[in-house]
């Protein structure tokens, strides 16, 4: 197993300050390399430090990170900004270009749970990114949630989170409490011991559930032309949309693959063998295919 030596790194995004963790493999000459991105209210001592280091002894570079607002990072507490979160990416791999250890030509991104749809939008529009992979990933689409709800109840909805906007509601609660993350599945991770880190907090905006509302994933399919896509996901997912997921390999052209496991939660994919190990590994064996010379 490759030697991994951690370290604990500060930079900017857009004025704000962002910590994260930047995992060095014990290899000769620059390396590739990955930023990672990850759920909704995640810290990098979660599912992302999790893949950072799977992927970290496959050999790859990787910074798993605290998005703007969340864990050890600066910003507006506990606030899901679209917008914001990209430019964190974007600044991310800033970080990676700037590295001895990292070949600039060998740079991609990976995101789980929410973090793949923020993952496929920041490869969209980030020409320094030359390989994307999602996990489990959120691929949202407002048009496909406005279908599925009706567009006056999507209108309603969103209405309704602007006018509470700055309020602050439980990412999760136990016996089906109010939360962002509704239902036992999110519990069972946020919830419990699984998930521990000292810098999660159970909260968040519900001026977040806007952003999630309205935050467009699927439509960055076209824009991965020249951008090779890896798609993993379970076959059973309450959370994050196989559907979706499915859509977004067919619809992206060019070099794409696409695994599919047999989970029975999406939240098998955070921390549960032997999904981990095989979406980490299916991931690093595309990323070291397509992020070559």
């Amino acid at each position: 197993m490759t030697t991994v030596r951690t370290e604990r790194i500060t930079f900017g995004s857009e004025g704000v300050e962002l910590v994260g963790e930047l995992r060095l493999p014990d290899a000769k000459g620059p390396r590739p390399a990955v930023a990672l991105t990850g759920p909704f209210t995640g810290v990098k001592e979660q599912v992302v430090g999790t893949y950072a280091e799977r992927l970290a002894q496959a050999g790859l570079v990787t910074l798993a990170f605290d998005h703007r607002g969340f864990g050890e990072s600066g910003g507006r507490r506990q606030h899901e900004d679209s917008q914001g979160k990209l430019a964190d990416l974007r600044a991310a791999v800033g970080v990676l270009t700037g590295r001895p250890e990292v070949d600039l030509a060998r740079i991609g991104v990976v995101g789980i749970c929410l973090g793949g749809g923020y993952a496929v939008r920041a490869a969209a529009t980030d020409p320094r990114v030359n390989a994307v992979a999602g996990i489990a990933g959120a691929y949202n689409s407002p048009v496909r949630i406005a279908r599925t709800m009706g567009i006056d109840a999507y209108r309603s909805a969103v209405s309704g989170f602007l006018d509470r906007y700055d309020e602050y509601v439980p990412a999760v609660a136990p016996d089906g409490g109010e939360a962002a993350m509704g239902g036992e599945e999110p519990y069972a991770y946020y919830g419990t011991a699984r998930s521990a880190s000292p810098h999660w907090r159970d909260e968040v905006t519900r001026g977040s559930l806007h952003s999630l509302m309205t935050f467009d994933a699927l439509g960055a399919a076209e824009l991965l032309a020249a951008t090779p896509l890896l798609v993993v996901h379970g076959r059973t997912d309450a959370y994050c949309s196989p559907e979706l997921a499915r859509e977004l390999h067919e619809r992206k052209p060019g070099e794409k693959e696409i695994v599919w496991l047999d989970a029975d939660q999406h939240i098998d994919l955070y921390d549960m063998e032997p999904y981990v190990t095989r979406a980490a590994q299916a991931t690093a064996d595309f990323l070291h295919r397509h992020l070559r010379r």
